[in-house]
């Protein structure tokens, strides 16, 4: 410990007394200047004291959080923070070394950098949070805009620009005081060299013992902390990787063994049937499989089954795993449509600005009328022409009368009411493809509609007094799951007894899930897989994909295969093409 102290003095020329903090000459001056036996003579100076040391105490705290706090928000909590961080036992024991001249530069320096890492971790944690992901500093900048959309519509313009604010000074103001805290604390270990020096070499060596037997208070989150070069590292080979990702899309898309299919060969096993594609939001394997969904949502799906099969349908299930998680319904959209992976913005982009072969655009071009009923889509949307359809029926034009439920500006049973009626009900007509998204069980799960005789459906207004508008509150934290379920019952009844209702042996449904739910929901370490489910009354649709080994049913068994949503596309081309 000696030796650091001499290095440190020679190397700066100086000695340590040189480097003492404003606030130390302060309490030195103002005991100098308050005259003995002043009533408040030694008062003054022992709160400047009092304040220094929890100014000192409070710099800790930030640099420690910044230092330690995990990336992961299901592992946030106080035993997260019982941690020796390396890079700060390495910035002590560099700051009892460095030339004085450059302490200074250096300090503020590492402490800018450790404030935008920990802006970075906040980014990280709502994006796991959310999309079971971290922030990708290349690819999720345009998600933002979203968001702030998203405040809008809750808290009108002033709390979007409100929030907008405050992000951005609360990220410029983490910066700023990350610097001062570290500028702080190396002034306290220059003044206490010895006792810094000390302390270093024994975290030191705690964290060494502790790496080496993997000590951990918390699951996952070792004692001996190294998560902030961590995350340095893992962002910085993500930035590289985002940087290449177009490129490695666009060679991906450049391979399509469809392109050139002529119409004649495409769909033929599908040729005269209307088909339904219908996401479901949020209807994932936890929902199916999860101990606190399974025995509800099950019995929907088993009691399914046998009500479609009364009515002369069958069914078989399987999985897929989706490209996105908890959100970005549009990425898993493109991804089934297009057999692409496409799981970021500029992925979706790419695809939407190409000529690639679309499962709607297959459909197109086998001669069937291809349309789309999107409820939530509010405003103009042009990439929809990329797609292939021939109508699209949007919040605009579907002609609902009735109350917002939450997210979804209407329920389910209305978005395929409207499909009976302008469509599938209309005589002499060329066959249908048509693809919808459902939304009732979108969160937050605040509002959910109940059913009503389908004959009574109209232009909504039956739903009246159901719905709790846009701004309705989630629901309380001890059942916001149970909210969850209840929607995705609703939903899977609501698509059964419209089979029921309007099927024949020319329908064909196929309906899964767009993504699972946010972490929230599922729990923490939940898989991406969704549900995907394939009706007909025509025996010979489902004898087309005898060999895929799904299970018979609306519920897919835990040992069925399970698929990239990138394969379907070309599985199901395949399976009803020439």
């Amino acid at each position: 410990m000696p030796v650091l102290r001499g290095v440190a003095c020679a190397a700066g020329g100086r000695t340590w007394e040189d480097d003492l903090s404003i606030d130390s000459r302060l309490e030195r001056s103002t005991e100098e200047d308050v005259p003995a036996g002043a009533p408040e003579a030694g008062e003054r100076p022992r709160r400047r004291r009092v304040a220094a040391r929890a100014a000192t105490g409070a710099a800790f705290l930030l640099v420690l959080a910044a230092l330690v706090t995990p990336a992961e928000f299901a592992r946030l909590g106080l035993g997260a923070f019982a941690r020796i961080p390396i890079e700060g036992v390495v910035g002590v024991a560099l700051i009892l070394v460095v030339p004085a001249r450059a302490r200074r530069y250096a300090a503020g320096t590492a402490g800018a950098v450790l404030g935008l890492l920990l802006v970075l971790k906040v980014l990280d944690i709502g994006f796991d949070a959310v999309l079971v992901r971290p922030f990708d500093l290349v690819l999720d900048w345009p998600l933002l805009g979203p968001a702030v959309e998203f405040v809008k519509e809750s808290s009108g313009q002033a709390g979007a620009v409100a929030a907008v604010v405050l992000a951005v000074a609360l990220a410029v103001g983490v910066v700023v005081l990350t610097a001062l805290s570290t500028l702080r604390l190396s002034r306290v270990a220059v003044r206490h060299t010895r006792s810094a020096a000390w302390a270093a070499g024994v975290l030191g060596t705690v964290w060494i013992a502790c790496a080496v037997l993997g000590a951990q208070f918390v699951h996952g989150l070792p004692v001996a902390s190294r998560s902030a070069a961590v995350l340095a590292y893992d962002h910085a080979r993500q930035v590289r990787t985002s940087l290449n990702d177009r490129k490695e899309f666009e060679k991906a898309a450049a391979v399509d063994g469809f392109r050139n299919t002529p119409p004649d060969k495409l769909l033929t096993g599908l040729r005269g049937k209307d088909v339904v594609l219908a996401f479901v939001e949020s209807y994932g394997r936890s929902a199916v499989e999860s101990p606190r969904y399974a025995p509800q949502v099950g019995a929907v799906l088993d009691q399914g089954t046998q009500r479609l099969r009364k009515a002369g349908f069958s069914a078989r299930s399987g999985w897929l795993t989706s490209s996105t998680a908890g959100g970005g319904s549009w990425l898993a959209h493109a991804t089934l449509l297009s057999g692409l992976w496409v799981n970021n913005q500029q992925r979706y982009r790419a695809l939407v600005n190409s000529d690639r072969l679309t499962l709607n655009g297959a459909f197109h071009r086998a001669d069937s009328r291809t349309v789309a009923l999107m409820p939530a889509i509010t405003r103009a949307w042009p990439e929809a022409s990329f797609y292939g359809y021939d109508k699209v029926y949007d919040d605009r034009n579907l002609g609902y009368r009735g109350p917002r439920f939450s997210f979804a500006t209407m329920p389910d049973q209305y978005t395929l009411s409207t499909l009976q009626r302008t469509e599938l009900a209309k005589k002499d007509r060329a066959p249908v493809m048509a693809e919808t998204a459902l939304v009732s069980s979108h969160a937050p799960w605040a509002s959910i509609p109940r059913p009503v005789p389908w004959d009574q459906v109209g232009d909504g207004s039956v739903f009246n007094g159901m719905g709790k508008g846009y701004d309705a509150p989630w629901p309380q934290a001890g059942r916001i799951r149970d909210e969850y379920r209840k929607s995705i019952e609703y939903t899977l009844n609501t698509l059964v007894s419209y089979v029921e209702t309007y099927g024949n042996k020319d329908s064909v449904l196929v309906f899964l899930g767009d993504h699972q739910p946010a972490p929230l929901i599922t729990g923490p370490g939940a898989s991406r897989d969704v549900p995907i489910t394939i009706v007909a009354k025509d025996p010979a649709v489902l004898d087309r994909i005898s060999g895929w080994g799904w299970q018979d049913g609306l519920r897919p068994g835990r040992s069925t295969p399970v698929w990239p949503m990138s394969a379907f596309r070309d599985r199901f081309l395949t399976a009803f093409g020439g």
